[in-house]
């Protein structure tokens, strides 16, 4: 039994420096007519602390591909090198071909499933946007591999809060324009700053058209808390 037990001990310690330390919350993607767009704030947390407040979550991969990525953020450091790697030698070959959005979320789906198996996994939840074949594409991947495609995707938080918000505008305005989706992201990143502990107020914008990828910020979310005593729930 006295055995048992420090075994016990042992893998709870084994278990708890796989968790993730400094993470980012909720990124949100939506497509529009000739486009996709992803947002995410640039806050680090260490735990409940606010403690890093420049931490890029969005990126441009290449002309066809942006990406964003919630959950640790030492994770996405370290899978962002090893893409702009993957990126750098395609260049080099020079043979006329680059990566699709497709074959990014499908090599992302084997790693995160590759490391889940090795109980390892890389604490992540991955929003690809891209053109492919001269259509928007949106898929999500998760830390188990678990991955799909949809018009628009919530991570984290964003998923209970945001998500309803998307589809609903998306069904009012099923052929979106670019200026209808960041209004829908702006205020979507809004309701999280007000209803998620874990958000913050600078976002990233970044936008991938025909026209070329276009990632903007540290922008501001608008905010009013002359609302707040409207609340109930918080006591």
């Amino acid at each position: 039994m006295q055995g048992s037990a420090k075994c016990i001990v042992s893998l709870d310690n084994f278990n708890y420096f796989r968790a993730p330390i400094t993470t980012g919350t909720s990124v949100l993607g939506i497509t529009f007519d000739g486009g996709v767009a992803i947002a995410a704030d640039i806050l680090g947390s260490y735990g409940s602390l606010a403690r890093f407040r420049d931490c890029p979550r969005v990126m441009k991969v290449n002309d066809n591909i942006i990406l964003g990525a919630g959950g640790d953020y030492a994770d996405f450091q370290y899978l962002k090198d090893v893409i702009e790697q993957k990126i750098l030698e395609e260049e080099c070959l020079d043979d006329g071909f680059s990566l699709k959005p497709r074959a990014l979320h499908c090599w992302l789906t084997r790693v995160m499933y590759n490391r889940r198996s090795k109980l390892d996994p890389f604490w992540n939840n991955f929003i690809v946007g891209g053109m492919q074949d001269d259509e928007p594409f949106l898929g999500t991947v998760d830390k188990l591999g678990t991955a799909y495609l949809d018009r628009h995707i919530a991570t984290g938080y964003g998923a209970y809060i945001a998500l309803p918000l998307m589809r609903e505008e998306a069904e009012k305005k099923p052929n979106m324009t670019e200026k209808d989706a960041h209004k829908l992201l702006v205020k979507c990143l809004q309701v999280l700053y007000y209803r998620d502990a874990r958000s913050f107020p600078k976002f990233q914008l970044a936008t991938l058209t025909r026209d070329g990828v276009r990632v903007e910020g540290p922008l501001n979310v608008e905010q009013n808390w002359e609302v707040a005593h409207l609340v109930r729930g918080y006591l």
